[in-house]
């Protein structure tokens, strides 16, 4: 990984902002973040050494552009076109810019930009879902080759699978917010995120956890050094057909306490048997109605990213389905919130017999 910052300093621009990174380093040290100014690495994809050749080399990875700025600034705007003819002379590089000023895009793009680079990656950052409302359909809507998104600090929920069904956007990333003032970062915000990436097909990455972190109801603080590896710790990153999710560490309930959980749910306890379900249960037998949960689990579940996922299981027709919404089966998402089987994997034999089990439990709890 290689960062080249040709100028630094930029303007507040949104929420996101507010406890800025580059703005608390350059007042640790005197200096007014505001102020833009042009940097001596200005041409560093471009330096050689004394051998004649370029410093930088393809296998260094991806070059993170003006990472204390934003590319389209428009105090930027004189130095801009010199870094596109930089980015333009080595197209062997993959030259990776983030921004909060996508509605700037068109007005700052070379004359051979066309449908976009192959060697650049715009990613559009969005802290909360005004944000991401406002620049995501800007941004859909630009001719860039490699999209991706990014929601750090990530102050609130944000809903984007409408976004993410556009089949554009390759990667999402989320993250909680560090230093002094930051704002808290709820897990449940990240897993939301995932939750869509994953039904859409789109890799995510949970990039840290920040320094207040909420889990499950409970406050964290958490220093610096731990943020990123407590996020990977985590297990959370997702790639399409990679089951990568076997390797997150999980519990599952207590079934005393699930049943119990499960009774408080308005929405869950107003499931029952009708007459018509408990004679179709009556007339094939338990072991039948079994058999019938099996394929429901494995046809409807047991995918990593099930089709229709959050919708395919219909609300009546089968003692089972009744019995799924009822027990929060009924999905990867209730799977996970309800039962703390993670959402991007492949259930494992063991996962779907236990879905089976808490299903026909239900069942027999509600026959009589």
């Amino acid at each position: 990984m290689v960062i080249w910052n040709p100028w630094h300093g930029c303007k507040k621009i949104s929420p996101g902002c507010a406890n800025c990174y580059v703005y608390r380093r350059d007042n640790s040290i005197g200096r007014d973040a505001s102020i833009v100014t042009k940097t001596g690495d200005f041409y560093l994809p471009l330096k050689k050494n004394r051998q004649g050749n370029l410093k930088i080399k393809p296998e260094d990875g991806i070059i993170f552009t003006c990472m204390t700025s934003d590319f389209f600034l428009e105090e930027a705007d004189q130095w801009r076109q010199d870094c596109w003819d930089i980015i333009r002379q080595r197209q062997d590089l993959s030259f990776y810019i983030i921004t909060k000023r996508i509605e700037r895009f068109s007005e700052c793009i070379p004359p051979d930009w066309n449908d976009g680079w192959d060697n650049v990656t715009i990613c559009c950052t969005c802290e909360n879902q005004d944000r991401a409302d406002y620049r995501l359909p800007i941004f859909l809507n630009l001719p860039i080759k490699h999209r991706e998104m990014i929601s750090e600090p990530m102050l609130e929920e944000i809903d984007i699978k409408k976004y993410l069904e556009k089949g554009l956007i390759s990667c999402v990333i989320c993250g909680g917010e560090s230093g002094a003032g930051a704002r808290p970062c709820d897990f449940k915000w990240i897993k939301k995120v995932r939750m869509d990436c994953i039904r859409c097909g789109v890799a995510f990455t949970f990039k840290q956890t920040g320094a207040v972190f909420i889990k499950d109801g409970k406050t964290y603080h958490i220093d610096r050094k731990n943020q990123m590896p407590q996020a990977r710790k985590s297990g959370y990153d997702y790639i399409p057909g990679a089951n990568i999710a076997d390797n997150i560490i999980y519990k599952l309930p207590d079934r005393k306490k699930l049943f119990e959980r499960i009774g408080r749910s308005n929405f869950r306890s107003r499931f029952r048997l009708l007459q018509k379900e408990k004679d179709y249960i009556s007339k094939n037998g338990m072991e039948t109605i079994k058999l019938h949960a099996k394929e429901f689990v494995k046809n409807r579940l047991a995918a990593e990213s099930p089709k229709n996922d959050g919708q395919q299981t219909p609300m009546k027709g089968h003692p089972v389905f009744i019995a799924q919404h009822a027990t929060a089966c009924c999905c990867r998402g209730c799977l996970e919130k309800w039962h703390n089987i993670p959402a991007g994997k492949t259930l494992t034999t063991t996962e779907q017999d236990y879905i089976v089990d808490v299903i026909m439990e239900w069942i027999d709890k509600n026959i009589d």
